[in-house]
């Protein structure tokens, strides 16, 4: 039986554009139903997982200055 492939090669442009289409699905499901559905809840723990595997850049030395 063959193995799900776990390495994923994606650029950060390739996950902005995945994130772009979940937010917009999760708006048209969450309009069409009128609120929360199980589907709407699901998207939206997909992207907070997204989200969580982000790591944001802060500088070692020096002042941060956030825009």
């Amino acid at each position: 039986m063959p193995q799900p492939n776990t390495q994923f090669e994606l650029s950060v442009n390739d996950l902005d554009l995945i994130e772009a289409a979940l937010r917009e699905k999760k708006a048209g499901v969450s309009m069409a139903s009128g609120g929360e559905c199980e589907q709407t809840r699901s998207l939206h723990d997909l992207l907070g997982r997204l989200h969580n595997q982000k790591e944001f850049f802060r500088p070692k030395t020096g002042v941060f200055v956030g825009g």
